[in-house]
């Protein structure tokens, strides 16, 4: 605030100095309008622009508030339109009270040419860099903060692949070690009831079965926790699909020779043409026939289980039914409520959809339990694997477009300046132009002088007289001889004429009245 303060009573004092130098009478009131838009440039850049515009055309001291408000202006009017219009009524401000000051001493046409050009290098010309500045700042600051998100995002990633690796530890683990535990129950309790073993053999069996189940509930316990753990991933990311399968569905036979080994009575059909089968679906078809054998001697031990593998004409149907647990076994092996962590199905479900399948559960009228999954064949891979690489934190990760090609701000700003630079350059052409010719039309060369007679009408002597430009002769407007009485002068600089000073100039009058002329002077003036 302090330096703000500082620099307006600075710039209001130069702009004083200014019109100190120039002698026009207004260096206080331009001194204290400088300072006052100086401090309020950022907050209304548009109308110090228009303001400083105007007090420009009319002197010099506002001048360097123009330039100041003119990169202001570029660097702080976002919408490309409103910074052209602002800039075009700026400019004819600038041009109306230039032509209000000064309008009786120059021509039209060169006053709007200089003012243009004026106006295009002390005003557009900085709005144009400043506009550079501030894109090129806003490019810079919105790459930083993407760079800041990329790394936050990375962080998240890395935090959700760890979740997606404990949740496939806690898959695997009650998918494998569930269904080992779960035959070294059945084995046990079949041992339990064996007539050949001793009271103590049995007893012996009895806590080995016993400690196979409190394993079984120690197991449940810890992979709830780490599912609990990973509820937060989004689909498609339960599974890792590109870990190998420790068996297919060539696997599901010795899945049910380790069950009839534990004395289970359990039966496998195949049908339909066998077929090679996409990584995930074999790997899917496993796991589910081993979860439903392990669900089966958990809650039906002793029940008949039957296993069907039919390869329909789109889709694997994998189909596990047990009848109802016989109540002899029931009453003899006796050990309490089966351990369930209630992930299961769940899981079985979630494998399923991962392929694009389904699985559906429930009981048989016959009091049993049935179990059927559809798996199909293509697409699977796609399926399995959507989400678990490019998954963010806010979801699955879009589609992403064809990157576009960024600009750099610097080539609009440098196209503005080639296209003010030409208009520039056109000016300067044109100005050199109108200058020569400006000149020819206000020099009268000293033969012409010589011809022209007194007393010759008036029309004839302009026909012969070059047309004449204000611009060069009116500052000998009221010099030489008196001007006789009653007559109207024409003045032009002689060429030709000797004798002159550095400082001077030949200086050739005509004066009419009454339609000829009354008198022509030669005369020497100041240049």
């Amino acid at each position: 605030m302090v330096g703000e303060a500082v620099l307006a009573l600075l710039m209001g004092g130069f702009a004083a100095l200014l019109e100190l130098l120039s002698n026009t009478g207004l260096a206080v009131p331009f001194g204290l309008a400088v300072a006052a838009l100086w401090v309020l440039r950022k907050g209304l850049p548009a109308t110090v622009l228009l303001a400083a515009a105007a007090l420009a055309g009319w002197g010099a001291g506002p001048m360097p508030m123009l330039v100041c408000a003119g990169w202001t202006a570029g660097a702080r009017i976002r919408r490309v339109w409103s910074l052209v219009g602002t800039f075009v009524v700026s400019w004819v401000l600038f041009t109306v009270t230039g032509v209000l000051k000064d309008g009786a001493s120059f021509s039209p046409k060169l006053l709007l040419s200089l003012s243009l050009g004026f106006f295009l290098v002390i005003a557009v010309l900085p709005a144009l860099y400043g506009r550079y500045r501030a894109q090129r700042r806003a490019l810079l600051d919105a790459l930083r903060e993407r760079n800041e998100q990329l790394l936050r995002e990375r962080v998240m990633v890395v935090h959700q692949a760890r979740l997606r690796e404990r949740h496939r530890i806690a898959q695997d683990m009650h998918d494998s070690l569930g269904h080992q535990l779960a035959l070294i129950s059945v084995h046990s309790g079949a041992l339990e009831v064996d007539r050949t073993l001793t009271d103590r053999q049995r007893e012996a069996v009895g806590v080995l079965r016993q400690a196979a189940v409190a394993a079984m509930r120690e197991l449940r316990e810890v992979v709830g926790v780490l599912h609990d753990e990973s509820t937060a991933l989004p689909p498609g990311t339960g599974t890792a699909a590109g870990t190998p399968a420790r068996g297919g569905a060539d696997g599901v036979e010795g899945l049910v020779e380790s069950s009839r080994a534990a004395g289970a009575e359990i039966e496998l059909t195949r049908e339909g043409e066998r077929r090679p089968l996409p990584a995930a679906v074999d790997h899917a078809a496993y796991r589910i026939v081993q979860e439903a054998l392990t669900n089966a001697h958990k809650h039906a031990p002793g029940a008949p289980i039957g296993v069907a593998l039919r390869y329909e004409p789109d889709a694997l149907v994998v189909e596990v039914t047990n009848s109802r647990a016989p109540e002899l076994v029931g009453a003899r092996v006796g050990v309490g409520a089966a351990v369930s962590g209630g992930q299961g199905l769940t899981g079985l479900r979630e494998r399923a959809r991962l392929v694009g399948g389904m699985v559906h559960a429930g009981p048989t009228p016959e009091q049993g339990f049935r179990l059927a999954a559809v798996l199909p064949y293509e697409g699977a891979e796609a399926e399995a694997t959507d989400g678990a690489e490019g998954w963010m934190p806010d979801g699955p990760l879009p589609v992403e477009e064809p990157e576009r090609r960024r600009r750099s701000p610097a080539v609009g700003c440098a196209l503005g300046v080639v296209v003010i630079g030409l208009i520039v350059l056109g000016l300067l052409v044109w100005g050199v132009v109108a200058f020569v010719k400006g000149t020819n039309d206000a020099t009268v060369q000293m033969p012409m002088y010589d011809q022209i007679r007194l007393g010759t009408a008036e029309s004839e002597v302009l026909q012969t007289l070059p047309r004449g430009n204000d611009f060069f002769t009116d500052t000998y407007k009221g010099t030489g001889p008196e001007v006789p009485a009653g007559a109207h002068c024409r003045w032009y600089v002689l060429s030709g004429a000797p004798g002159a000073g550095w400082n001077e100039e030949h200086v050739a009058r005509f004066c009419f009245r009454d339609g000829a002329l009354v008198e022509k002077q030669e005369y020497v003036a100041k240049s």
